[in-house]
């Protein structure tokens, strides 16, 4: 993935974020694409796409986008702001289970602590959702998905360190997609076929 600005002409807090957006290197089973990005929510955005895809079928997918405002944003308690939408189906009975919201947010949060990716000012909604069809579609299989939205501060060093966030990210969509977690100690390679 090459995200095509022109870095001379950024901030540099916001240049070396992107530098670091685009060499991440996600675990094979995501493929990501470059979107083109709010441009009215802050002065510089970048935003990727992301599906979760093994054995040929795709299990999940969501969007992140990088914000930056060189002059703060009160709401934000910062300079950055990273907004995330990641989705997956599951099982239809996962949907009635009155936990499911709040574990659905600690995979989020748990995944932010675990690759010590330091943040304020989190907000977000996790909302899960059964479907049943019916007349000419009644032969469509029931559905149930869960959607996670959520928006977090990343709090970088002169736009360094956004890599933890996302790596978090990245075990945030496998979790939702129902992957296990890489063993400790594995290291994943960059392999061209993941960046479309």
């Amino acid at each position: 993935m090459g995200l095509s600005k022109e870095t001379s002409a950024l901030p540099q807090p916001f240049a070396r974020a992107l530098q670091e957006l685009t060499d991440h290197v996600w675990r094979p089973e995501i493929e990501i694409d470059e979107i083109p990005a709010p441009q009215r929510i802050a002065p510089h955005s970048a935003a990727i796409t992301a599906d979760v895809i093994s054995d040929g079928d795709e299990l999940g997918n969501g969007r992140l986008v990088l914000l930056h405002d060189p002059m703060g944003n009160d709401s934000w308690e910062g300079t950055f702001r990273l907004v995330s939408y990641a989705r997956a189906d599951v099982e239809r009975e996962m949907v009635t289970d009155p936990l499911l919201a709040e574990v659905g947010w600690s995979w989020l949060t748990d995944a932010l602590d675990h690759h010590h990716a330091a943040y304020v000012a989190p907000s977000g909604t996790v909302t899960s959702v059964a479907s049943q069809s019916f007349g000419s579609m009644a032969d469509d299989p029931a559905r149930a998905e869960l959607e996670i939205r959520a928006s977090w501060t990343p709090v970088l060093d002169g736009g360094a360190g956004l890599g933890a966030h996302l790596s978090a990210w990245d075990r945030l969509l496998c979790t939702l997609a129902g992957l296990p977690p890489l063993p400790e100690g594995v290291v994943m390679i960059p392999s061209a076929r993941r960046h479309r």
